[in-house]
């Protein structure tokens, strides 16, 4: 309970009005069938509360409450068909917030807390049927306006405050990026052993659901991609229907959630065991820009650094293999490295897999500061009809990703676990 409060302590030290946070809505997948239920990211950050149709106010202004959540009551016929509920009571006493109510009572409410604020921190469209109610209560606390209380006159996306406190993690955060990463690489190892030609696909993404799952991770963190064959050159290929063959690679882009933080490995391995000269050939020019990659992620440096110095050595290794030919620079500043190589390096990891906070200040990269986790991620990807690539490359996708925090002095690789040179990976397959 304390780490939420603190949390919420940091926001309310820098908030200047009244901030709102609503729930992830449950969706529908068929009939009566809810799909499996996951809360919003910013709302369980502050809270640590997992039940669906609750919202969080926080009040800098307010003269008694300054955190209240609004919940679900009790219900103890929807209880025997959904399981228990916090209830009112329940949510108090869990999260250590100064006030619980109904959330039935969420609309009648809302202007009392709103009415003294000058600004309103909230994300407007995120979900549209409560922008309405939001609205009318900035108009209830408006029309109050003989009063000397202010009411919002301004709507601020809450990007400045808490999503900036997600970027940098703390120790309590980093312990369950750890677990995840260590579940997600045990499950990645396991696939590895496991692949033979002939299995499916979605035999292998079985492995890894199935490991992330006794390892007590509480879901997947994405959709897994397990793409064999032409299907590794496809980025978000998520169907994992097909059968792998014989003197294929196999692409896995997979990560478990655990505590409600990611991890985001992707492994590509021969389907055989064995890579074959060209597979290798390919796969060492993504593994040395890797390297050179992770080496640039450190304090000082920013995710545009390590971008660029994944897209040289691709670059240059497109054209030693003849799949481009020209000048390096050249070929850069012309965008014709994209037919291979068509995606970013990096993005912010953490609670979600592309997680928040701003890329860029003031116009500028950001520099990495300690406690920063991204993704490592380069890649090059041969359509399998591409007839202006040589024979022996075309059909080869190949992508390596791993999770890296940025210390005080340089970094650490929290997925090193799974095997990344080829020698290694062999030995992994064939065990």
């Amino acid at each position: 309970m304390e780490v939420f409060r603190e949390r919420r302590r940091r926001v309310l030290a820098a908030l200047d009005g009244v901030a709102l946070l609503i729930s992830a809505p449950e969706t529908i997948r068929n009939h009566d069938v809810h799909h499996a239920y996951r809360q919003d990211s910013d709302l369980f950050y502050l809270t640590g509360f997992e039940e669906p149709e609750s919202i969080l106010v926080m009040s800098s202004v307010h003269p008694e409450h300054q955190s209240v959540l609004f919940v679900r009551e009790r219900d103890p016929e929807r209880e025997v068909w959904d399981g228990a509920r916090a209830g009112v009571e329940g949510a108090k006493a869990s999260c250590g917030v100064d006030a619980t109510f109904p959330i039935s009572e969420f609309e009648a409410k809302i202007g009392d807390y709103l009415e003294g604020a000058d600004t309103l921190h909230y994300v407007l469209g995120q979900q549209p049927s409560f922008d309405t109610i939001v609205l009318e209560g900035i108009e209830k606390a408006r029309a109050r306006g003989r009063s000397k209380k202010a009411w919002p006159q301004t709507i601020r996306h809450p990007q400045a405050l808490w999503h900036e406190m997600r970027l940098i993690k703390s120790d309590a955060e980093l312990e369950a990026m750890r677990r995840a990463a260590t579940i997600s690489a045990e499950a990645h190892c396991r696939a590895m052993a496991a692949c033979q030609p002939g299995m499916y696909e979605y035999e292998i993404e079985a492995v890894l659901k199935q490991t992330f799952l006794t390892a007590g991770a509480a879901r997947v963190a994405y959709n897994p991609i397990v793409g064999s064959g032409p299907n590794a050159t496809v980025l978000h290929y998520v169907e994992n229907r097909r059968q792998m063959q014989d003197g294929e690679l196999l692409l896995i882009d997979a990560g478990c959630e655990y505590a409600f933080y990611a991890a985001d490995i992707t492994r590509t391995f021969p389907v055989n065991g064995r890579f074959s000269e060209a597979q290798r050939q390919v796969y060492d020019v993504v593994l040395a820009a890797q390297d050179a990659a992770i080496a640039e992620t450190k304090p000082g440096s920013n995710i545009d650094a390590v971008h660029e110095v994944a897209r040289e050595h691709l670059v240059r290794g497109m054209v030693e293999m003849g799949l481009l030919e020209g000048d390096v620079a050249t070929l850069i500043e012309d965008d014709s490295y994209k037919r291979y190589y068509m995606h970013r390096t990096s993005h912010w990891l953490g609670m979600d897999v592309h997680d928040v906070g701003a890329y860029y200040v003031g116009g500028e990269c950001r520099p990495f500061e300690p406690g920063m986790v991204i993704t490592v991620e380069p890649g090059i990807y041969i359509a399998a009809d591409d007839e202006k690539a040589p024979e022996a490359f075309r059909g080869i996708g190949i992508r390596i990703e791993d999770d890296i925090l940025v210390t005080e002095d340089g970094n650490v690789n929290l997925t090193a676990n799974v095997p990344r040179k080829p020698d290694e990976i062999e030995r992994v397959c064939l065990a």
